[in-house]
């Protein structure tokens, strides 16, 4: 049985299918959903996303009288973990926050490489390295930096400011021309 997908359960163990399974919860399911979300939208990907879960996890579950308070407990915590990514990533409109995007020329991004960044980013000051680091390579929010390195969120937020001067200062004299270096001309 442990090969057997969730939606297709023996009927002799009670006629549990994915369709049944459906009809049975997806109101219930919904409505709380709403609960949680006050969002249509949001509450019927999380009552899709708690049948996604069951039809690949489903069949683990032993004891089919505790189907429904597996649905909602998925469904609970599908909720939470999407609350805790809003949370660290936050959907921010670009013109709200226009200002605090660098100013990168074009033709900057098109002479960037990953591994050559790294290298001039070691280069960088280390109390400024690490909160770029943190940010930029590991995707922590400002609130998890500060509490990595244990300084208010201001802090954080200027050491990536600085950080990053440093870090584009190396790039542009990384970029310009080395009078040792002689170009040739025909």
């Amino acid at each position: 049985m442990a090969n057997q997908s969730s939606h297709d359960r023996d009927p002799a163990r009670g006629g549990l299918d994915f369709q049944n399974l459906v009809d049975q919860y997806y109101r219930a399911l919904f409505q709380f959903g709403m609960s949680l979300t006050h969002s249509e939208s949001d509450a019927g990907d999380l009552v899709q996303e708690t049948f996604l879960i069951w039809a690949s996890k489903g069949h683990q579950l032993n004891d089919l009288s505790k189907v429904k308070s597996w649905l909602f407990t998925t469904l609970h915590r599908q909720f939470l973990e999407r609350h805790r990514h809003n949370t660290r990533f936050p959907h921010i409109e670009i013109t709200v926050a226009e200002f605090e995007l660098p100013n990168i020329e074009p033709d900057f991004i098109n002479r960037l490489d990953g591994p050559g960044v790294l290298r001039l980013l070691a280069q960088v000051e280390d109390h400024y390295k690490a909160a770029v680091a943190l940010f930029y390579l590991e995707d922590y929010s400002y609130n998890e930096i500060a509490e990595v390195l244990e300084v208010p969120l201001g802090t954080v937020k200027s050491r990536i400011a600085r950080g990053l001067a440093q870090l584009r200062e190396l790039m542009r004299r990384a970029d310009a021309p080395h009078p040792e270096k002689k170009e040739i001309t025909i």
